[in-house]
């Protein structure tokens, strides 16, 4: 008995042409997605280098101040900008930038106002988009009889120019004898 190819037809397995789409859909709404989370990261990523970059600036700026000697009213740092530490002669009270308090009742550096000597503008040599930071503080000398015995410093760096908008950060310390 020979069968012929004509009469039956063996049943073939295998994805329909719709099948096919769906898939094809599914992969593709997929592929979209992830293609938009690598401008989403790379934006992040430059606003934690900003981020970093302010608060290591602050850091050195701050490790400066905290270097001079107590009875030091003002000094030059290494960018050359005189930075102003305080007269001993009005004790317990802000000398500089104006103090508000933030979150958590914290001081932070009030942006709103200027005081020569206790600000500066560094530019950013290592951004491309031309980003500076504001950099302002204030000094709260403790001591006897126009001697200091102890200065607290409060210093505010916050990004100006660039691209976006980025929180300004606040140190606080203090140096005692």
């Amino acid at each position: 008995m020979q069968r012929s190819s004509m009469g039956s037809r063996s049943r073939q397995e295998g994805f329909s042409l719709l099948e096919m789409m769906f898939a094809t859909i599914i992969l593709l709404v997929g592929l979209v997605a992830i293609a938009q989370l690598v401008p989403a990261s790379m934006l992040l990523n430059n606003r934690n280098r900003l981020n970093s970059s302010a608060l290591v600036f602050a850091q050195r700026e701050l490790d400066q101040m905290l270097d001079q000697p107590l009875s030091s009213t003002s000094f030059t740092d290494a960018l050359l900008n005189p930075c102003n530490l305080g007269n001993p002669t009005p004790r317990n009270t802000i000398q500089g930038t104006a103090v508000v308090l933030g979150l958590n009742n914290q001081p932070v550096i009030d942006f709103t106002s200027s005081v020569p000597g206790y600000n500066f503008t560094y530019p950013d040599p290592t951004d491309p988009n031309g980003a500076a930071y504001d950099v302002r503080w204030a000094v709260i000398v403790t001591g006897n009889g126009g001697v200091a015995s102890s200065k607290r410093f409060i210093l505010g760096v916050r990004q100006v120019g660039g691209n976006g908008f980025f929180q300004p950060i606040t140190l606080d310390t203090m140096v005692a004898k």
